[in-house]
């Protein structure tokens, strides 16, 4: 499908939060020709971004799984720490002041942020209600923590950062370690293990703990370092790249496709 891109601000328990929207192109004929109600409604999938915000990778990456039928909504993690619009730049400052801002922000911030999205989605004709969640790196934790949200049926995670190490700050709310058993959705984890952000040790509490908890669950660890999904750079991967948006794309087709 070709798609169509736009940007809405959302206002959330922490301020105003700008998201771009990626969405199949036909969607934009039907409301032309109906002008009450688009004809079709899709799928909806939340991408929380790596620490660097709304970046060309992160687009790409949001237009290609728009281009297989979804509306992707990708926010801005960090939009009370910055100016609106603010993308960081992959270098040291820009990675300096991500990390930064990611332990800044609670997690129940975060919480709060993918309850107004899930209300826009559910205000959202060409929306049909099924919702999914997609991350990388801190955003694989988000997505992770999206699940939380009952609406959510489906979250991809890939190389999720500080769930196995409890060190983004939680605010009021607990941990998302500790919060397990709350979680309905199916979960996909995909990790490399030349990750030094999530180590072996790391990965084996987390198997362990999703088993005691009787997560429904897929567990991936490809040979691959951090960011390898990441389209520029030299931890680059495009094969491992493919067989994970082919993934991603697989569960969101068995969960949310109803």
């Amino acid at each position: 499908m070709t798609i169509t891109q736009k940007t809405v601000d959302l206002e959330t328990a922490t301020g105003l939060m700008r998201c771009e929207v990626f969405y199949p192109s036909i969607i934009e004929e039907d409301i032309k020709a109906n002008a009450q109600a688009p004809a079709r409604a899709f799928p909806s999938v939340i991408f929380y971004s790596e620490i660097f915000q709304v970046t060309s990778p992160i687009a790409r990456t949001a237009a290609l799984i728009a281009g297989h039928g979804y509306v992707v909504i990708v926010p801005e993690v960090f939009h009370e720490l910055n100016d609106i619009g603010t993308v960081l730049a992959y270098d040291d400052a820009g990675k300096d002041k991500g990390n930064e801002d990611k332990f800044t922000k609670p997690l129940t911030s975060h919480d709060s942020d993918t309850v107004a999205i899930a209300d826009w989605v559910n205000a959202q004709d060409y929306c049909n209600g099924t919702l999914g969640s997609f991350g990388v790196c801190l955003g694989g934790h988000l997505a992770f923590r999206a699940a939380l949200h009952p609406q959510v049926q489906a979250a991809s995670c890939l190389y999720a950062t500080d769930i196995h190490s409890s060190t983004i700050p939680s605010g009021e709310g607990a941990a998302t370690i500790d919060r397990l058993a709350e979680i309905n959705a199916e979960i996909m984890c995909v990790w490399g293990k030349q990750d030094p952000h999530v180590p072996l040790e790391g990965r084996k509490l987390l198997y362990h703990r999703f088993s005691d908890e009787g997560l429904d669950y897929t567990w991936h660890e490809l040979n691959a370092q951090h960011a390898f999904m990441r389209d520029e750079g030299d931890r680059y991967d495009p094969e491992l790249a493919m067989l994970c948006h082919r993934l991603t794309l697989d569960l969101f087709a068995r969960r949310l496709r109803v």
